[in-house]
């Protein structure tokens, strides 16, 4: 089995994102799955670009994007992708699209065919904190999580793919007081385990627990 796991570089006023920091980091083997590690860059459309080109030429089972959401406590597996691109910024391309729809053809929202709750509980058990989240936003990383999802139904029919959003770094929040952060290590253990889950689950489909948040 064969998993291509992407980071996103830097954006905004931050120079460090956890997100690639962290997915270097892995080890390029888990539960006997081959890791294939990419960086991506925080850019409407050419992350996308980047995607597919490593799709093609690696020809993995499963594609898991990680990106950072500042604010968050825990490691949030996404369950659904919406076709809109509305950014809250400009990406590092200078572009902030405005109620933009991602595709005219794809369908108004993806839903992610990784077992998400398996993954979650799995990151938990490790010991970290972590939900199923039902919103990855406007911004690059519901772009990057819609985009591989249309990928999937237009050209890729046998990939199954899905998106998992991590904390700031402490680094990242000496100036952003009462914010929750994650340590490197530890979002290392953590996309670890739920690469670990989808192994695990391959074949099998997701578990039937509630893992997500209260509110």
């Amino acid at each position: 089995m064969k998993i291509l796991v992407t980071g996103f570089d830097p954006f905004g006023p931050d120079k460090i994102n956890p997100a690639i920091e962290a997915v270097k980091r892995l080890p390029d083997t888990i539960a006997d799955a081959q890791i294939v590690k990419l960086e991506i860059p925080t850019i409407f459309n050419r992350c996308a670009e980047v995607v597919h080109d490593a799709i093609v030429q690696e020809q993995p089972d499963y594609v898991l994007n990680i990106g950072q959401a500042g604010g968050r406590f825990g490691l949030t597996p996404e369950r659904v992708a919406i076709n809109l691109d509305d950014g809250r910024i400009e990406d590092n391309a200078g572009y902030q699209p405005l109620n933009h729809t991602i595709h005219a053809d794809g369908e108004n929202a993806y839903f992610a065919q990784l077992p998400i709750k398996a993954m979650t509980r799995a990151i938990r058990a490790a010991g970290l904190p972590a939900s199923v989240s039902n919103s990855a936003g406007t911004y690059v990383c519901n772009h990057i999580m819609y985009q591989v999802q249309y990928m999937r139904d237009k050209e890729f029919l046998n990939i199954q793919a899905g998106f998992m959003h991590i904390p700031f770094l402490p680094d990242q929040v000496t100036n952003r007081p009462n914010t929750p952060s994650l340590g490197l290590d530890d979002d290392v253990r953590g996309i670890t385990a739920a690469i670990t889950a989808i192994v695990e689950r391959d074949g099998q489909g997701d578990i039937e627990t509630v893992e997500g948040t209260i509110a």
